[in-house]
């Protein structure tokens, strides 16, 4: 004669046999859905990094434009005084000919 705490070893590890699967599924359908949020959430972060970076490109982009105005202008300027300089310089080496 079993006594009952025999019986339950008995049709217990066949019962455990039984869950292990639906336990094991669950579990990584548990892990997947945990990974897949983290991956959300990580290119969320990225999406907006790249935005950020996007934006701060523009605006650099833009800062190097300025610069390149304003350097063909001060470039401009420049050419401007050296023509003015050399005129005067050859007006007064004309004039200090002529009294030689």
């Amino acid at each position: 004669m079993e006594s009952p705490r025999s019986a339950e070893v008995v049709s217990s590890p066949s019962e455990t046999l039984a869950l292990l699967p639906t336990e094991t599924e669950s579990q990584l359908s548990n892990l997947i859905c945990d990974v897949s949020q983290q991956v959300q959430v990580a290119m969320a972060k990225m999406l907006k990094m790249i935005s950020e970076i996007d934006h701060n490109s523009a605006e650099i982009v833009e800062e190097i434009e300025k610069c390149k105005e304003t350097a063909i202008e001060r470039k401009a300027f420049l050419e401007e005084e050296k023509d003015r300089f050399q005129k005067t310089a050859y007006t007064v080496l004309n004039m200090l000919n002529r009294d030689i």
